[in-house]
């Protein structure tokens, strides 16, 4: 967990205190945009801060790397620019998909990537 990355300390600490024995923290990131807080993702699945619910709560969501189907980058341009020209993911679970929006195009292919390998 020393070579852990996090944006912010408490999201970081959140998830800590949530962890199974012997999970490990790979990442935390702090999301922009409505609906998600954070997203967080161990060596066994990806935590994420949902943030949508009514009446100004929320939910701290596990899906397990085997529950997810796939990862897509998500952007509004077409693909003429770089494939992580864009800081935002979306990751397919079942019929339901997570929207993540983040703060630089480097921590949308780091979340894609780990989770492409978790899910290959």
């Amino acid at each position: 967990m020393a070579n852990a990355t996090y944006d912010r300390k408490e999201q970081f600490q959140q998830i800590q205190s949530g962890l199974l024995d012997g999970e490990q923290i790979i990442a935390v990131y702090d999301a922009i945009g409505t609906g998600t807080g954070f997203i967080g993702l161990t060596d066994r699945r990806v935590i994420i801060q949902d943030r949508s619910f009514v009446g100004k709560r929320y939910a701290i969501t596990s899906i397990p790397y085997s529950k997810i189907t796939s990862v897509s980058v998500v952007s509004n341009k077409s693909w003429g620019g770089s494939f992580f020209s864009t800081g935002a993911i979306a990751i397919h679970v079942g019929t339901h998909t997570y929207e993540v929006e983040f703060r630089g195009a480097q921590k949308s292919h780091h979340v894609h990537n780990v989770i492409l390998h978790y899910i290959s």
